[in-house]
């Protein structure tokens, strides 16, 4: 189930690449089929959908994120 999460984009992005090393924008990727969070701009109405990506056993190895239209 796809989280909305209502934050400034920029900010929501800045703190995911503090605590994670690997954040990617891959616009085609299989893992933004079904986004873990979809971020929405309450000023501007730009939205990003989001996505972990994890090994087997849960350690979350890389963020992958693309703008939706």
């Amino acid at each position: 189930m796809t989280t909305i999460v209502k934050k400034d984009v920029k900010k929501f992005m800045r703190g995911l690449r503090r605590y994670y090393d690997d954040v990617w924008r891959l616009p085609k990727s299989q893992y933004l089929k079904e986004p873990d969070f979809v971020v929405i701009d309450p000023k501007t109405g730009k939205k990003v959908k989001v996505s972990f990506v994890s090994l087997d056993d849960g350690e979350v190895v890389s963020v992958v994120y693309d703008d939706i239209s």
